[in-house]
């Protein structure tokens, strides 16, 4: 079993707060219109970007969805550069172009959100080829939701991906719903590695509110792609704690079912095995959940208070 060092502990259970503090200021903002348009929030799911991409060679890549903040954040991503980016300011990482849709950093070897569902399969598709043809050890790991299982671009990826033993991880990242869908209600499969099967492809589901879990998994399966044995699909279970989007009442969930996962709550779960195996103290847990804080409130002020992009800015960085 995965058992990772005093250093390893505290980095996961930073980067986890920092994502759910992230999300949760995110909401915040967005219910005073400080924040404007769409975002659709990553809380609850911590632990699968996180225990994955903590796993990757910084040079890797990982392509993300429109619930990309986790993603982004995971891959080194500057608080400061991505508050400010989905406040659309001049300082985002974006320039203030993306959004929270379309978060990038392609020095991180973050190829990008995605606003379209299964619109990071091709890209990951597209770089995994290139890699390839490069002979280059890197990998991609491509992260989608349940929603995109049924999209006619996850067939078509996966088959290529197989066919051609390129090096990217198909990771789908299941909340169980889809918008307001339950995966059981649009999938025809109830065991979802049963997709790989037709692509001839190794598969595994984790518990994906478990960080050492999905660390364990995704040790594995990245040595097993970098190795050139081609593509896995590897399903991640876990739950988002608020609605699609903030226009969402989650009417089509019930109390309990929500409290059945807040009890699985990873960031609170992980924090607690810190403590008992002796891998961090009570008091180094809250010192990181203060930096934390801290890091949050500084993003917030620095994003606020930054310029918006100038109207000319419309002319620049466009590829056609």
């Amino acid at each position: 079993m995965y058992k990772p060092s005093k250093k390893e502990a505290q980095d996961m259970l930073q980067q986890m707060m920092e994502i759910r503090q992230f999300e949760d200021k995110i909401m915040d903002l967005l219910s005073k219109n400080i924040a404007e348009g769409g975002s659709h929030l990553y809380a609850g799911m911590e632990a699968i970007a996180v225990g994955v991409i903590s796993s990757l060679n910084h040079d890797d890549y990982i392509t993300s969805t429109h619930r990309g903040h986790g993603h982004a954040i995971a891959k080194d991503g500057d608080l400061n550069a991505l508050m400010a980016e989905i406040l659309g300011k001049k300082t985002g990482v974006c320039k203030g172009k993306g959004g929270s849709l379309h978060l990038a950093d392609l020095n991180k070897g973050n190829l990008g959100a995605n606003g379209i569902v299964g619109g990071g399969l091709g890209i990951a598709t597209g770089a995994a080829l290139a890699l390839k043809m490069q002979k280059s050890s890197r990998i991609v790991v491509c992260f989608f939701g349940d929603g995109a299982l049924n999209n006619g671009i996850t067939h078509e990826c996966m088959n290529m991906a197989s066919l051609w033993k390129l090096p990217v991880i198909f990771l789908c990242e299941n909340n169980l719903y889809a918008m307001s869908v339950c995966i059981n209600r649009a999938c025809s499969v109830k065991d979802l590695r049963k997709r790989a099967d037709a692509y001839d492809m190794p598969s595994e589901i984790v518990d994906g509110m478990d960080v050492i879990a999905v660390k364990e998994a995704a040790i594995r399966w990245i040595d097993y792609v970098r190795k050139g044995n081609g593509p896995c699909f590897v399903v991640c279970n876990a739950y988002r704690y608020y609605g699609h989007s903030r226009s969402d009442p989650r009417v089509y969930r019930t109390k309990e079912e929500e409290k059945s996962y807040r009890d699985r709550d990873p960031i609170i779960n992980f924090a607690q095995r810190c403590i008992k195996e002796g891998w961090l103290t009570e008091k180094e847990v809250r010192e990181i959940e203060a930096t934390v804080a801290k890091a949050i409130e500084e993003a917030t002020d620095f994003a606020i208070k930054s310029p918006l992009p100038e109207p000319e800015e419309l002319y620049t960085d466009l590829y056609v």
